[in-house]
């Protein structure tokens, strides 16, 4: 009984058109944050493929090549901005209703794409813990930061991971 009880609340959650709303509070904190890094590009993608090279090894253009080579090349810098301009439009589609169908439809593309080139939810996860990492040593960070990044986090790869999965979220 208490499944079908837990099942149900997930159920009514997943249904809820404001699933993806954040709090006024961390909707500015993740937006502060992210406003201190967004023009890193390059130092952001070469902090996640530091930290992950298995990361690194799924771009063919970056495969089997070492870091230095490839961070000062125009291919890794379109790339980087191309990672961070899709993180700099779902921040800026949080916190305002309207926009909620334009997440779920950006995110279920990612993770469609994603699960085209076999990528895996522990790839997505080492590239979260890549980038917090990164955020973090760029940024004012405390409990209330942390939390909010966790659940966008949270909010992004519910969406994400479903469409891994096959099973996009309408």
């Amino acid at each position: 009984m208490k499944f079908l009880i837990l099942a149900l609340c997930v159920v009514a959650v997943a249904a809820d058109p404001h699933w993806l709303m954040l709090p006024a509070n961390e909707v500015a904190a993740v937006k502060d944050t992210w406003n201190h890094i967004k023009h890193d590009e390059v130092a952001i993608l070469e902090a996640v493929f530091k930290a992950y090279p298995d990361i690194q090894a799924r771009f063919p253009k970056f495969a089997g090549k070492s870091l230095d080579s490839i961070k000062g090349t125009s291919a890794f810098a379109i790339h980087a901005s191309r990672i961070v301009s899709f993180f700099s439009e779902y921040i800026s589609f949080l916190g305002v209703e309207n926009t909620q169908p334009a997440i779920k439809t950006i995110l279920n593309e990612l993770g469609q794409s994603h699960r085209n080139r076999g990528v895996t939810k522990a790839q997505f996860e080492e590239f979260h813990q890549a980038l917090m990492s990164y955020l973090k040593s760029h940024n004012m960070w405390n409990n209330d930061v942390n939390h909010a990044w966790d659940d966008a986090f949270d909010k992004m790869y519910f969406v994400v991971f479903s469409a891994l999965e096959g099973h996009p979220v309408s």
